[in-house]
């Protein structure tokens, strides 16, 4: 009976070991998909907390098995399956800006870029990030940015 009881704990403590990814929480990602449900725990069996019809940047903050416990900017929190994430960078504008062709103030204007904007992060440099907005590239301030802490740089 010991040994029975000994050899589960070990497959226990293995299967445990085996779904932590290793990566820092908390992290940013994005969603996989425009539909994404979120729930009130970590499994099927938990409620429906609401659904996210956009894509655009979460945040990671806690995991149990394959779900992620994630933010919003908004600071809601629920429970996703990790099939629904991606790593794939992305951030949302969270203060009028402008796009400039340089990482610096005087550099030259490109656009306007509106709050609410989902752009995809490409690298960032000190206080500056380039974004992509569909086939427009340039650099915006990073504290103008959601999705994305102060001491990023390369993603």
């Amino acid at each position: 009976m010991r040994y029975f009881l000994l050899v589960c704990a070990l497959f226990l403590t293995a299967s445990l070991e085996a779904t932590k990814t290793g990566l820092p929480i908390p992290r940013f990602v994005s969603l996989r998909s425009a539909e994404v449900n979120v729930r009130v725990g970590p499994g099927l069996h938990y409620p429906l907390r609401w659904q996210l019809i956009k894509r655009e940047p979460v945040e990671v903050i806690a995991e149990f098995n394959n779900w992620r416990k994630i933010r919003c900017q908004d600071g809601a929190e629920g429970w996703v399956h990790q099939s629904m994430l991606s790593g794939k960078r992305l951030g949302k504008i969270v203060k009028e800006t402008t796009l400039r062709d340089g990482s610096f103030d005087k550099a030259r204007s490109l656009a306007h870029v509106k709050p609410n904007v989902v752009v995809d992060l490409r690298k960032c440099k000190g206080k500056w990030c380039e974004i992509k907005i569909g086939k427009l590239k340039g650099w915006v301030p990073k504290h103008t940015i959601w999705g994305i802490y102060d001491y990023e740089e390369n993603f």
